[in-house]
């Protein structure tokens, strides 16, 4: 009997690690580099950016290997796509945000209504993670 390999998904394993070396360098740059030049508030912000960004590369790494288990692999490629979109709206506004209350950038401060919607490509994306592994009805 011949072992076949798992059907695992690169694109979201590939996807996550850059994500994740993503999320080291701007940590070493927020604590090596605006830590102390912006402040407390807007250096928490920034944190929180990074930290919301490692967390979603671990559920990317999930949706990659959890591929080859999944009965319903529509749903698992949608929460995929929705960290990914979750990480890009939720942190990349966050780090903005923190562009604009370093440099007193107005103009910046708007794109802080994207936040929300990036925090609820993550609720979807979670929800589609557990739909995904409902058996479908034989």
């Amino acid at each position: 009997m011949q072992h076949q390999p798992l059907k695992i998904n690169t694109c979201f394993i590939q996807a996550a690690a850059f994500i994740g070396l993503l999320s080291i360098i701007l940590g070493a740059f927020g604590a090596h580099g605006i830590k102390g030049r912006v402040t407390t508030e807007a250096f928490e912000i920034f944190e929180t950016g990074v930290r919301y960004q490692m967390y979603h590369v671990f559920a990317l790494l999930a949706v990659g290997i959890l591929w080859a288990f999944s009965p319903r692999p529509n749903c698992l490629k949608w929460a995929g796509c929705l960290f990914i979109a979750g990480i890009l709206l939720f942190s990349g506004s966050l780090y903005l945000l923190t562009y604009a209350m370093g440099t007193a950038n107005p103009d910046l401060f708007k794109y802080g209504v994207i936040t929300p919607i990036g925090g609820f490509c993550f609720i979807a994306a979670w929800i589609l993670l557990i739909v995904s592994f409902i058996r479908k009805k034989a």
